[in-house]
Protein backbone atom coordinates (compact mmCIF):
# COMPACT_ATOMS: atom_id res chain seq x y z
CA UNK A 1 0.00 0.00 0.00
CA UNK A 2 1.29 3.66 -0.39
CA UNK A 3 2.01 6.07 2.34
CA UNK A 4 2.40 9.48 1.51
CA UNK A 5 5.73 10.40 2.30
CA UNK A 6 6.59 13.67 0.83
CA UNK A 7 4.57 16.76 -0.08
CA UNK A 8 5.74 19.88 -0.81
CA UNK A 9 4.63 23.79 -0.65
CA UNK A 10 6.00 26.42 -3.07
CA UNK A 11 7.19 29.15 -1.16
CA UNK A 12 8.83 32.59 -2.38
CA UNK A 13 11.93 32.28 -0.08
CA UNK A 14 13.23 29.26 1.61
CA UNK A 15 14.83 31.49 4.65
CA UNK A 16 12.12 32.44 5.67
CA UNK A 17 9.59 29.74 4.85
CA UNK A 18 12.00 28.09 7.56
CA UNK A 19 11.60 30.65 10.19
CA UNK A 20 8.10 30.20 9.97
CA UNK A 21 7.93 26.79 9.91
CA UNK A 22 10.08 25.94 12.57
CA UNK A 23 10.12 28.90 14.81
CA UNK A 24 6.21 30.13 14.83
CA UNK A 25 4.32 27.18 13.55
CA UNK A 26 6.68 24.22 15.69
CA UNK A 27 7.74 22.38 13.04
CA UNK A 28 11.36 20.60 13.31
CA UNK A 29 13.73 20.87 10.76
CA UNK A 30 14.76 17.44 9.02
CA UNK A 31 16.46 18.00 6.00
CA UNK A 32 18.72 20.65 4.67
CA UNK A 33 21.94 20.19 2.19
CA UNK A 34 22.21 22.08 -1.23
CA UNK A 35 19.80 21.25 -4.16
CA UNK A 36 20.50 22.64 -7.28
CA UNK A 37 20.51 26.38 -6.85
CA UNK A 38 17.97 26.51 -3.63
CA UNK A 39 18.30 23.81 -0.49
CA UNK A 40 16.65 20.50 -0.62
CA UNK A 41 14.60 22.02 2.91
CA UNK A 42 11.99 19.72 4.89
CA UNK A 43 10.13 19.85 7.90
CA UNK A 44 8.58 17.11 10.18
CA UNK A 45 6.18 17.12 13.02
CA UNK A 46 7.70 17.87 16.15
CA UNK A 47 8.46 14.25 17.89
CA UNK A 48 6.82 12.48 14.64
CA UNK A 49 10.44 11.75 13.08
CA UNK A 50 9.63 9.22 10.27
CA UNK A 51 6.23 11.38 9.42
CA UNK A 52 5.33 13.03 6.37
CA UNK A 53 7.50 15.28 5.14
CA UNK A 54 6.54 18.90 3.82
CA UNK A 55 9.60 20.39 1.45
CA UNK A 56 9.82 23.77 1.60
CA UNK A 57 10.13 24.12 -2.32
CA UNK A 58 11.63 27.25 -4.05
CA UNK A 59 9.30 29.05 -6.65
CA UNK A 60 12.29 28.02 -9.75
CA UNK A 61 9.37 28.20 -12.82
CA UNK A 62 7.51 31.61 -13.42
CA UNK A 63 4.48 29.61 -13.80
CA UNK A 64 5.09 28.69 -10.07
CA UNK A 65 4.26 32.19 -9.15
CA UNK A 66 1.40 32.26 -11.44
CA UNK A 67 -0.31 29.17 -9.29
CA UNK A 68 0.85 30.65 -6.01
CA UNK A 69 -0.84 33.97 -6.54
CA UNK A 70 -3.80 32.30 -8.25
CA UNK A 71 -4.30 30.17 -5.58
CA UNK A 72 -4.08 32.72 -2.96
CA UNK A 73 -6.18 35.32 -4.75
CA UNK A 74 -8.86 32.81 -4.88
CA UNK A 75 -8.43 32.39 -1.22
CA UNK A 76 -7.69 28.35 -1.56
CA UNK A 77 -5.87 26.98 1.06
CA UNK A 78 -2.55 25.22 -0.53
CA UNK A 79 -2.20 22.80 2.64
CA UNK A 80 -4.04 21.54 5.74
CA UNK A 81 -2.97 21.06 8.95
CA UNK A 82 -4.82 19.09 12.38
CA UNK A 83 -4.98 20.43 15.59
CA UNK A 84 -6.52 19.15 18.38
CA UNK A 85 -7.70 22.50 19.88
CA UNK A 86 -7.92 24.87 16.66
CA UNK A 87 -8.74 27.70 18.95
CA UNK A 88 -5.58 27.24 21.40
CA UNK A 89 -3.80 26.68 18.10
CA UNK A 90 -5.30 30.36 16.97
CA UNK A 91 -4.54 32.36 20.00
CA UNK A 92 -1.17 31.07 20.11
CA UNK A 93 -0.06 31.92 16.68
CA UNK A 94 -2.26 34.85 16.86
CA UNK A 95 0.03 36.36 19.43
CA UNK A 96 3.16 36.05 17.47
CA UNK A 97 1.99 37.53 14.47
CA UNK A 98 0.74 35.37 12.05
CA UNK A 99 -2.23 36.58 10.00
CA UNK A 100 -5.38 35.26 10.17
CA UNK A 101 -8.74 35.30 7.21
CA UNK A 102 -10.92 35.11 10.64
CA UNK A 103 -12.10 33.71 13.29
CA UNK A 104 -12.05 29.89 13.43
CA UNK A 105 -15.45 28.43 12.58
CA UNK A 106 -17.74 25.61 12.51
CA UNK A 107 -20.10 24.34 10.04
CA UNK A 108 -22.82 22.04 10.16
CA UNK A 109 -21.41 18.34 10.53
CA UNK A 110 -17.50 19.90 9.69
CA UNK A 111 -14.61 20.47 12.17
CA UNK A 112 -13.23 23.52 13.50
CA UNK A 113 -11.52 25.31 11.02
CA UNK A 114 -8.92 28.54 10.32
CA UNK A 115 -6.86 29.83 7.47
CA UNK A 116 -3.83 31.89 7.65
CA UNK A 117 -1.49 33.26 6.03
CA UNK A 118 2.45 31.32 5.80
CA UNK A 119 4.08 34.79 5.36
CA UNK A 120 5.22 32.91 1.93
CA UNK A 121 3.05 33.68 -0.25
CA UNK A 122 0.32 30.57 0.60
CA UNK A 123 -2.66 30.05 2.60
CA UNK A 124 -2.98 27.44 5.55
CA UNK A 125 -6.05 25.85 6.79
CA UNK A 126 -6.19 23.88 10.02
CA UNK A 127 -8.93 21.76 11.58
CA UNK A 128 -9.63 20.34 14.46
CA UNK A 129 -8.76 16.54 14.85
CA UNK A 130 -11.26 14.57 17.75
Amino acid sequence: MLQIALTSILVDDQDKAEAFYTDVLGFRKKQDFPAGGARWLTVVTMGVENGTELLLEPMGYDFAHTYQKALFDAGLPCATFASEDVQAEYDRLKALGVVFRGEPTRMEGMPTIAVFEDTCGNLIQMFETP
